[in-house]
């Protein structure tokens, strides 16, 4: 049976600005509901197989519901100019794919849907909806489906309604969800509804007696309690308008002949120019796949690197010891999954001229062929140009290869060039800088990264980036490698130890926990505890999520002088972390082979420059308790003869605030070797330095820390737990003594709009794209990244420049 898909474009694209973070191209056009669009569009696409599909819009102009009730929608702030900026974006690529694109004055997206959905019906054709918005349900019929695109738990899933779908959730037909709405009404749209009417009620109302009309038939019914019998007499005429605005129209006038909206190829000379200006690399990539197969794409000079290469397959020791290279080569490793780690499946390198592919097939002579390439990785002389070449030198140390003659690392190239992105993938890299799609060639990404090392370069030079590229990031490579292959070592028997210790504690709060409860539960379960807490005890709610009651730490934080219960809960789920986490955790993932633990340092991660530490995290071993701090005791030196340094800046942060913004008080303060929380709150609280207590320096340092992280009053407050008008009095009198600082922020901010990024001490950028935003929120928090970007960089920078020094 044939199949159309229709979209609905307001919803989707709006769920995707909305779930997807800023995202610009390099002209400053935002991007993010653009990518997040398609990717949906692309996904259903592949999981529907439709042989049909339109996308159906709003447009600005009133609808006949407007007429009908001139408060509709009344509420609804404009659409946000970043989002409305993609609007015409995203329809021309859709015309560009020849997708049709349905949009009529006077008329609503879910008019259009519920039009389209009724003629495939009339023709016995299968129609799916895609939407976010659950008016569609009442569209649902054997014929025709909704698929609700919804985020759980972070990720996003897909929810399916037919009609026994709606049934099971709602207990009411499809048509009926509209005398529901016209009961309840709906917020989002100001539809009023019978004032005092819920969700629960109206379905209810309707399951008992089958439509609105039925109910006002059986107002007197048993089953009506007085007050909602009251309430349905006072809006009688509400509930027939309400039910009237939530009813979609179904008679649009459209095109009743559906081969209008046949998928067609799509015109690549309009669309794959449109997508590289958008630099929608992995789009490009899926718009080829989603290709419809009756006629091929029209190749738009596309760039085939390969051409005119002499590639050859080296597959024997033998043929890989003649390979003779003078001064320089490019290489890629292809690494597999094999056995739960990574293993090398080949090697391919581009030299000479030439590119080749050097098969490592995990057979009987893996060993030998590995050996093979060993002479040209250790060979200091040749120089060697890669991608992500840390994570190279790790795995060849396996192999007992030592690299030597480190050139040209094309992924730290791209991150200080473009810092914000997610990722640096080859094929997306081949794309924007040579116009040139990926195959699955063993060459391709060789030759792609041949010909982006002289490229990327250049735009280093261009941005005055190549010497933080040469002397920092590059240098820094080699040792977090180094640092990556010596592991950490840990005393496994402490930890095992601390564990035991730790579940007997555990299981003593336990105890008192349910006999302060009066009552055994799960304490682990959000639901039971919040049943406990706030139905059982009794306990003031802070704060509802949509299963229950939240129980998160800020909840249990504002309680905690509420009941003897909830210190023992903070201190339970302290200690159940630090069990999981660490003392459990960090045996899981000592290595049987060296007895440490390799943890993974991100380079190419953080937008500041910093980095970053994952599987796992060691950045985060607690220090603020005690027992927290018996965790970092267990990471030991190697053995007996040596010992574990701790080298580390002092209030780096703030003495980079100090010098980029010329402030005589801090400077002096820090060549005085003077304790700068107490010159801050001698300043700021306007006593003598003799006078200032222990609290006034505490809040002290929390506001100068705070301006460094560009921290607002709202924050300032809840750290210091005080109101938002002290904060603002912290904040005012700081800025005011520290009057170099005020001007180094202001100036800063104005700069960052104007040139689109900031930039630390040593040329390091990062682009603020937020800065554009029409939204204040997100304004205000471009703005403090403009102002704490420049510290947290260059502190960063600092400190790989002592990890080289102290390294080499």
């Amino acid at each position: 049976m044939p199949k159309l898909i229709v979209f609905d474009g307001n919803s989707i694209a709006n769920r995707a600005f909305y779930g997807i973070r800023v995202l610009t191209n390099r002209e400053g056009q935002f991007t993010n509901a653009i990518y997040g669009f398609l990717n949906i569009l692309f996904k259903f696409m592949d999981e529907e197989q439709p042989d049909y599909i339109c996308v159906a819009f709003d447009l600005k102009a009133p609808t006949f519901r407007h007429t009908q009730y001139d408060k509709y929608k009344a509420q609804r702030k404009g659409m946000p100019e970043e989002l409305a900026s993609q609007m015409p974006v995203i329809k021309d690529v859709l015309m560009a794919m020849h997708m049709t694109v349905l949009q009529l004055e006077g008329y609503e997206a879910d008019d259009i849907i519920g039009t389209v959905s009724a003629q495939c019906e009339a023709q016995g054709m299968l129609c799916t909806i895609v939407t976010g918005d659950k008016d569609a349900f009442q569209l649902v019929s054997d014929l025709t489906t909704v698929k609700l695109p919804v985020t759980k738990m972070g990720n996003t899933a897909t929810e399916t309604y037919n009609v026994q779908a709606v049934f099971d959730k709602y207990g009411v037909s499809p048509r009926q969800m509209i005398e529901v709405k016209g009961l309840m009404g709906d917020p989002s749209d100001n539809i009023p509804g019978v004032a005092g009417i819920g969700e629960k009620t109206a379905l209810n109302l309707i399951q008992a007696f089958q439509s609105i009309e039925g109910v006002y038939q059986n107002i007197d019914h048993a089953d009506i309690k007085k007050g909602v019998r009251e309430k349905l007499l006072a809006d009688r005429e509400m509930a027939d308008i309400s039910r009237s605005l939530a009813e979609i129209h179904r008679e649009v006038p459209l095109a009743t002949d559906l081969t209008h909206y046949i998928i067609k190829p799509y015109d690549a000379a309009k669309l794959m120019p449109l997508l590289e200006k958008l630099e929608l690399k992995t789009i490009i990539a899926r718009v080829r796949k989603n290709q419809p197969s009756n006629q091929p794409i029209q190749e738009v000079e596309a760039v085939d690197i390969l051409t005119g290469l002499t590639c050859m397959e080296l597959n024997t020791p033998e043929a890989v010891k003649k390979l003779k290279i003078s001064d320089s080569m490019t290489y890629k490793l292809h690494l597999e999954q094999h056995a739960g780690a990574k293993r090398i499946g080949g090697i391919s390198i581009f030299a000479n001229g030439n590119a080749y592919f050097i098969p490592i097939d995990g057979g009987f002579f893996e060993q030998e062929m590995i050996a093979s390439v060993q002479h040209l990785f250790e060979d200091a002389s040749i120089i060697k140009n890669g991608y992500d070449m840390k994570s190279d030198i790790v795995i060849l140390r396996q192999w007992d290869i030592r690299f030597d003659g480190i050139g040209f690392d094309v992924m730290l190239a791209a991150y200080l060039l473009s810092p914000n992105s997610a990722g640096y993938p080859i094929a997306e890299l081949a794309q924007t800088y040579l116009s040139a799609t990926a195959t699955n060639s063993s060459y391709f990404d060789v030759v792609a990264l041949s010909k982006l090392c002289p490229i990327l370069k250049k735009q280093l030079v261009d941005n005055e980036m190549l010497a933080l590229y040469d002397d920092i990031e590059l240098p820094l490579s080699t040792v977090l490698a180094d640092m990556e292959i010596a592991g950490f070592k840990v005393d496994k028997k402490q930890l095992n130890e601390f564990s035991t210790l730790l579940e007997g504690k555990i299981k003593d709060l336990e105890f008192d926990i349910t006999a302060l409860a009066g009552e055994s539960f799960n304490i682990n379960s959000p639901k039971q505890l919040g049943v406990v807490l706030f139905e059982k005890l009794g306990l003031p709610i802070i704060k509802k999520t949509k299963t229950g009651y939240s129980t998160d730490v800020d909840v249990l934080e504002k309680l905690k002088d509420k009941h003897a219960i909830i210190p023992h809960l903070m201190s339970y789920r302290q200690l159940a972390k630090l069990k999981s986490t660490y003392a459990d955790g960090l045996v899981h993932v000592i290595e049987p082979r060296t007895g440490k633990i390799h943890t993974s340092f991100n380079q190419t991660i953080a937008a500041t420059g910093r980095i970053s530490s994952t599987e796992p995290n060691l950045q985060n071993i607690p220090i603020r308790t005690e027992l927290g701090r018996q965790i970092r005791k267990m990471f030991v030196a190697s053995n007996d003869d040596y010992v574990l340094v701790d080298a580390d800046y002092s209030q780096i942060e703030l003495r980079v605030l100090a010098h980029i913004a010329h402030d005589p008080v801090m400077i002096g303060a820090f060549l005085n070797d003077e304790d700068i929380h107490r010159i801050t709150a001698s300043q700021v609280f306007a006593v003598p330095l003799a006078e200032v207590t222990s609290q006034m320096r505490s809040n002290a340092k929390a506001v100068n820390f705070g301006i460094v992280y560009g921290i607002g009053e709202f924050s300032l407050a809840e750290d210091l737990k005080i109101s938002r008008k002290e904060a603002k009095r912290y904040i005012d009198s700081y800025l005011m003594k520290y009057e170099k600082v005020k001007q180094y922020m202001h100036d800063t901010v104005e700069s960052a709009k104007e040139k689109g990024y900031v930039t630390t001490l040593l040329n390091r950028r990062r682009y603020i794209p937020e800065l554009k935003s029409s939204n204040f929120n997100m304004r205000s928090f471009g703005e403090r990244v403009a102002m704490n970007s420049p510290i947290q960089g260059t502190a960063a920078d600092i400190i790989k420049i002592a990890m080289i020094a102290v390294h080499d």
